[in-house]
């Protein structure tokens, strides 16, 4: 099992590479900035927990933008390890469904709390952000699928 959850954490690692390469070709593609929706979830996580962000002005919304950035790291190896172990589980669906599971999985693991919070609504998206959104989670499930069945292969013939 904990072979499983490292095997993912580190497949999840490159899966968020991935995600990231993605969307800032989509950036620089396209000229379009940033999303501030990942501190603006940060911001208003701690405001719920009554955690207080230290600074004021720029020094503030650099701190969060930059546990904004650290939230969606986390959050890809979150999954990629949760990945990891339901594979050493036994789960092992076809690599082109395993991708599109993993990549929904992250999705909705950075979307529903976003929603949740109220601080962005899925439902009013434009079809250009719905894409936006989608091609890089596509991406990490890709690359993260790939890894974690590289990886399991490396293990199974290093155990003859």
């Amino acid at each position: 099992m904990w072979s499983g959850l490292l095997s993912g954490a580190a497949a999840g690692a490159a899966g968020t590479t991935a995600l990231d390469a993605v969307t800032y070709l989509d950036m620089a593609q396209r000229g379009r900035p940033a999303s501030s929706t990942p501190q603006q979830t940060v911001e208003a996580i701690t405001g719920r927990l009554k955690v207080d962000v230290p600074g004021d002005g720029d020094i503030r919304q650099n701190r969060l933008t930059g546990l904004g950035a650290l939230s969606g790291i986390g959050t890809g190896i979150a999954v990629g390890a949760t990945f990891g172990a339901l594979r050493a589980a036994g789960f092992r669906p076809h690599p082109l469904l395993a991708s599109v599971v993993i990549g929904l999985a992250a999705m909705a693991a950075s979307d529903v709390p976003m929603a949740g919070l109220k601080v962005s609504d899925p439902r009013t998206w434009s079809a250009g952000s719905w894409l936006s959104d989608i091609v890089p989670h596509l991406a990490y499930g890709m690359v993260t699928s790939t890894v974690l069945a590289a990886l399991d292969r490396r293990g199974r013939r290093g155990r003859r």
